[in-house]
């Protein structure tokens, strides 16, 4: 469906998507490909991987964007589309950080212990 079918979003600064169908599968596709330069057995990318094919489906399934919004759970197609952009910029910053590689140091035994002051008495 093309063209915006409301007028407002009710949220400030989020203008009415003129044609979110197009917007979404654009930003899924790059997501997507972004995704296919990770390994395989990175926790993020299959995780990730998972919630956009999903969604994927979802958009090229459903023509009407309020049954979209209904299926996807994530309020308005514009507020999913300002996600959607956040998760193209997170998925680019995790190909240069690589959180998949090994750690360089160990982390200290005590790291995750709380109160911080025990964990130093323990030692």
């Amino acid at each position: 469906m093309s063209g915006a079918v409301k007028r407002a979003t009710g949220l400030t600064g989020l203008a009415v998507a003129t044609n979110p169908h197009k917007a979404l599968g654009t930003l899924y596709g790059k997501i997507l490909r972004t995704l296919q330069k990770m390994p395989e057995h990175a926790a993020y990318r299959k995780h990730t991987e998972a919630i956009i094919k999903e969604r994927s489906e979802i958009l090229t399934t459903t023509p009407a964007v309020e049954e979209v919004e209904k299926k996807i759970n994530c309020g308005q197609i514009e507020e999913v589309i300002v996600q959607a952009e956040n998760e193209l910029v997170l998925s680019r910053k995790m190909l240069t950080w690589k959180p998949w590689e090994p750690l360089v140091n160990q982390p200290p035994p005590s790291q995750w212990r709380w109160p911080p002051a025990q964990a130093v008495q323990q030692r």
